[in-house]
């Protein structure tokens, strides 16, 4: 029977050798960090509360997963940030930007209903079916929905990705940030967007266009002309 020797790598021997791997190892870290770095430099100035974001026509909630055809409860939290904006006039139309890739899964209209149950009216309420992920909802909010200013609501992790991401693909945003207990999935998306942030620093630099694009869309521009003509009879 052959044997299989396993090998361990060795470490430099000499002063020469232990500082160059040091310093090797210094720049793979400084280079993963850099995207998340870049996120927080282009955000900082962008991100608010339910409280004090700026009124804004138009809010778009990315998803976030469905638990046996209901919102996730990070999903559940968003879409209550955006019916407190809503009932607040803060804003006037959702877009409810997610994934619809099989039949049985559909994030949006799971998203639309959760809404018009806490008071958003099905009339101020659009759905994306190709939002497949935050680069593409953002270039699909710009291109097929006609968005050029909205705020962005999504969990505090994600909310700066988002709004750097809307910002490149040409749509004015804030973010509004969820709060969420600090649990294991709290930990798990913050470790997550470390790596998504590089992702999207070569989104935001090549501009992709995304999965699915598709016609022009018209269904945020009546929905905001039926709020207007509300406004206008009240």
């Amino acid at each position: 029977m052959r044997r299989f020797t396993v090998r361990r790598p060795r470490l430099p021997r000499t002063r020469a050798g232990q500082r160059r791997l040091v310093q090797a190892v210094v720049a793979v870290c400084v280079l993963a960090l850099l995207p998340a770095t870049w996120l927080r430099l282009t955000t900082g100035d962008r991100l608010r509360t339910t409280a004090d974001v700026p009124r804004t026509e138009v809010a778009v909630v990315f998803g976030a997963g469905l638990w046996d055809g209901e919102p996730s409860p990070y999903l559940a939290h968003r879409l209550d940030a955006a019916a407190q904006l809503y009932r607040a006039g803060r804003i006037e139309v959702v877009l409810v930007t997610g994934d619809n890739s099989r039949e049985d899964y559909d994030e949006p209209d799971a998203m639309r209903a959760y809404l018009i149950r806490h008071g958003v009216p099905d009339g101020r309420i659009v759905s994306d079916y190709a939002g497949f992920d935050t680069w593409d909802s953002c270039v699909r909010a710009k291109k097929i929905f006609g968005v050029d200013r909205a705020v962005l609501i999504s969990q505090g992790f994600h909310v700066r990705r988002a709004v750097a991401l809307c910002e490149a693909a040409g749509v004015s945003s804030h973010g509004v940030g969820v709060a969420e207990p600090h649990d294991a999935t709290w930990y798990y998306g913050g470790v997550r967007e470390v790596l998504a942030a590089g992702k999207a620093a070569l989104d935001a630099t090549f501009r992709p266009d995304p999965r699915f694009l598709g016609p022009r869309e018209a269904g945020v521009e009546r929905a905001l002309t039926a709020a207007r003509g509300e406004r206008a009879r009240e």
